[in-house]
């Protein structure tokens, strides 16, 4: 890797205006590439669909029928090839900015980030049902990790720029800087720390002076947005957040399902996005608006242009095509689809509203406070949410009842599901990540790391007397005994060997912790959870489950003085004291 120049590697890491500087400068190359990403799609909209707007594909009333279902279904067999190219030129497994901030200090691959983002492109741009956020994210992340190792930053500071780059690229994305920021805050880093504010809020900004600068600024709302809410109407607002709730829930496992029955079935993998495709083609049929992120079927549905029939059969065809396209290996996130998929939900629940009482909220408003409802469910980041409607409307009475329905939603989901779909994502695979705060520690402190290698074992069939002759109280207090064949037999406490009678006993007869053993690769966590379980305060390393040779020795007393070591200095990290 080049690495930036001595003197300012030293001013970044030693001054915190350095790093805001450097900050900035990921928020101007975060913004360029939004730009990009966003320009080329839409390029490819225009091309392949003939449309003759500016690329905006879900918005229109009907796409030709054959271009349709065949650009999807090609682009599903071009995706898939490319696949098989990637796992041919040996491309590592891609790390998302939340796991690489939870697990590896914010270490990103920029190689295999590019292909994510050639892959979300390529998707977004032939029609799959998928939005480019997480390709945004992706790549500005990956970028800022780039950079903050060839400026050799600390760990700290390369996990605050991986949160810059990811707050810059969604910032950008919708013209929303401060949601941008707290997507950072709570997502990609976990926490909001006041030494952190100025680079993540900056960085933000920054990209959003870039998109500005350059004429393609996110498309902004223009509602009529009532100046206050009653209190009773809040009543159906946290309605609306549950129900917004178990909405985003179902999509969650309609897209695990998904990707279950295609996982099941005996379609190669490179031919499972042409059928996904295909299926999102089908959908079209009915509706552009289940195709690509939505932008314009979204603006249409703030707008009053569905009706109570046309929204919920939106909500299902939309539903069906996020969870195909992402089930069947399409590349991108559901930032976007959650978004709309809110807008589609609210305005059902506000036309049912209308048909009790025409002094309910109206369904715009509903479709705004179910939109950040549903996207705090599914992507998680309440605030987050709150802010891009804050944003986008400049209603602070509406803002109101977004957080109190964001707020209702994130209760719900985490009572009754327990993860976003990125930490729902990462339960699948066996990942135990729950939020982006930095865990990858526990995982290095492994018992390998801190046991005591110098251990001197004695053979099972030494007779008592020889051992209380070479071990008199207070010389040792535990000694680790082995069988005839060199392997782990058990503990023998000294004081016991001392105390007992000599008639007819044998070394066997005082050994304890016999089956409980530690194993090298074993974290922290595990290794007080075993001394736990044992209700001992010393046990046993060994090579393996089988073979049982001894390596090591750990008390339960120095991994617990090394777990709170580790605990005080990440709580000082968050804090900002470090």
């Amino acid at each position: 890797m080049l690495h930036a120049p001595v003197t300012l590697r030293a001013l970044v890491r030693t001054d915190e205006i350095w790093l805001t500087i450097l900050a900035c400068g990921v928020g101007l190359l975060a913004g360029l590439l939004v730009v990009g990403i966003n320009e080329t799609t839409l390029l490819m909209h225009r091309v392949l669909f003939a449309l003759s707007n500016n690329g905006r594909l879900s918005g229109l009333p009907s796409v030709d029928p054959w271009r349709a279902v065949l650009v999807p279904t090609g682009g599903g067999l071009l995706l898939g090839l490319f696949g098989i190219l990637v796992a041919k030129i040996g491309a590592g497994r891609p790390v998302d900015p939340v796991e690489a901030n939870a697990l590896h200090g914010g270490r990103m691959s920029l190689r295999d980030s590019i292909i994510v983002v050639l892959q979300t492109v390529l998707s977004n741009g032939v029609g799959a049902s998928i939005g480019l956020e997480a390709g945004y994210s992706q790549i500005g992340a990956a970028l800022s990790s780039k950079l903050g190792r060839s400026f050799r930053v600390r760990r700290g500071d390369l996990r605050v720029l991986v949160g810059c780059g990811a707050a810059a690229a969604i910032g950008a994305a919708f013209d929303a800087p401060i949601a941008g920021a707290f997507y950072a805050f709570e997502l990609v880093i976990g926490t909001y720390a006041l030494v952190n504010l100025a680079p993540v809020t900056l960085a933000s900004i920054t990209a959003v002076i870039v998109t500005n600068l350059l004429g393609v600024p996110a498309p902004t709302l223009d509602l009529t947005i009532p100046t206050r809410i009653a209190g009773l109407d809040y009543l159906p607002v946290l309605a609306l957040g549950v129900v917004s709730a178990l909405v985003g829930i179902t999509i969650m496992y309609a897209v695990t399902l998904t990707e279950a029955a295609f996982r099941r079935s005996r379609v190669p993998g490179w031919m499972r996005p042409m059928i996904g495709g295909l299926a999102v083609g089908s959908m079209a049929l009915v509706s552009p608006a289940v195709m690509s992120s939505g932008h314009a079927a979204m603006a249409l549905g703030l707008n009053a242009q569905y009706d109570l029939r046309m929204a919920a059969l939106l909500l299902v065809l939309k539903a069906c095509g996020a969870a195909i396209s992402i089930g069947s290996g399409f590349r991108g996130g559901l930032f976007f689809a959650s978004l709309f998929l809110g807008v589609l939900t609210g305005t059902v629940f506000g036309d049912l509203l209308l048909l009790v009482s025409s002094d309910s909220l109206s369904p715009v408003v509903c479709a705004l406070i179910a939109m950040a409802a549903m996207a705090a469910t599914i992507v998680g980041g309440p605030l987050t949410m709150v802010f891009l409607v804050l944003e986008s409307t400049g209603s602070l009475p509406l803002t109101s009842a977004v957080l109190a329905a964001s707020v209702v939603a994130s209760v719900t989901t985490r009572r009754t599901f327990g993860y976003s779909f990125a930490t729902w994502r990462f339960h699948l695979r066996g990942e135990s990540i729950r939020s982006a705060v930095d865990v990858g520690w526990i995982r290095n402190l492994t018992v390998g790391r801190m046991m005591r290698r110098e251990v001197r074992t004695i053979r099972i069939e030494t007779s008592l007397a020889a051992l209380r002759r070479d071990f008199p109280l207070g010389s040792e207090h535990r000694l680790v005994i082995v069988d005839n064949m060199g392997r782990y037999a058990g503990i023998l406490q000294v004081p016991e060997l001392h105390s007992a009678d000599e008639n007819g006993e044998r070394l066997a007869d005082f050994l304890h912790n016999r089956d409980e053993v530690l194993l090298p690769q074993m974290t922290v966590k595990d290794a007080v959870s075993r001394f736990e379980t044992a209700e001992a305060d010393a046990l046993v390393v060994v090579d393996d489950p089988e073979t049982r040779t001894v390596i090591g020795l750990l008390t339960e007393q120095y991994a617990l003085r090394r777990y709170t070591e580790e605990l005080d200095r990440s709580r000082r990290d968050l804090s900002g004291d470090v």
